[in-house]
């Protein structure tokens, strides 16, 4: 065995001759791939005007003086590229992206895993997968406005669908079993929902595009006129604190509401 096993280097054999050479020799492929960092993994022929000591990590379709070598380091030492085939577990700085990869053994990867942006799934404390790409287990979740970059001073957060038959809205569950709802459901009216099981929902109120208030349950509010609402208040003097009314007109008969 004249070689090391992972990166190749020569040993310096009993009785060599010129021992100095395989000794140079060895610490060149050293000075290439220890602490390794290339300029660019884009390039698929050398540049221009490389400089002594540039590396570079050959791109597919290698042609010119890295003809079949893609996927190899080539490193220009002493006016001559040399090349280096990766062993699995090799890092690789890549200087113009500012992006650590490793090899697996079959390609080139980010090291540590994909970066965040964009982020296929992301769990904090919790497992995310096709339904719920972001799962978070948490006491508490905090969004606040940017005061780094800085920003407005504003927040919003967006729930956008795709069309006024699809759903957006925020879900309180209890035991993961639905309790209440408020949002676009099903339409592009606002609504707030309320179940006592989790199947079954009861739209307690809604908001219609116009701004007309409805409440589709009728409760708390009384039919016909005022005299009508009046009496469903119970006997008389029970309503002598009535102060206001809040009238419902979902363009048919109207509902009042007394506002005490």
């Amino acid at each position: 065995m004249d070689q090391t096993t992972h990166l190749s280097l020569p040993y310096i054999m009993s009785q060599q001759a010129q021992k100095h050479v395989t000794h140079n020799e060895a610490l060149r492929d050293l000075d290439a791939i220890v602490q390794l960092s290339v300029l660019d993994r884009d390039l698929a022929a050398p540049p221009a005007t490389p400089g002594d000591g540039d590396r570079y990590l050959v791109a597919a379709g290698a042609s010119g003086g890295w003809s079949g070598h893609a996927g190899q380091v080539a490193a220009l030492q002493d006016g001559v590229w040399r090349f280096y085939s990766a062993q699995k577990g090799w890092r690789i700085w890549i200087e113009d992206e500012a992006r650590l990869i490793a090899w697996t053994g079959s390609a080139w990867v980010i090291a540590g895993g994909e970066p965040i942006n964009p982020a296929p799934m992301l769990g904090v404390l919790a497992t995310a997968d096709a339904t719920n790409r972001l799962s978070v287990k948490s006491d508490a979740v905090l969004f606040s406005h940017d005061d780094i970059t800085p920003g407005s001073g504003n927040i919003r957060a967006v729930l956008n669908k795709s069309a006024s038959g699809r759903t957006a809205s925020l879900v309180f569950q209890d035991g993961y079993s639905g309790r209440a709802e408020f949002g676009l459901t099903g339409d592009d009216d606002f609504h707030l929902k309320v179940s006592p099981d989790g199947a079954s929902w009861n739209d307690a109120l809604s908001v219609k595009s116009s701004g007309r208030l409805s409440l589709p349950g009728g409760a708390y509010a009384a039919n016909g006129t005022v005299a009508t609402a009046l009496s469903a208040l119970g006997p008389s003097g029970a309503h002598t604190t009535v102060q206001k009314w809040l009238v419902i007109d979902d363009g048919g008969t109207p509902r009042y509401i007394p506002c005490f």
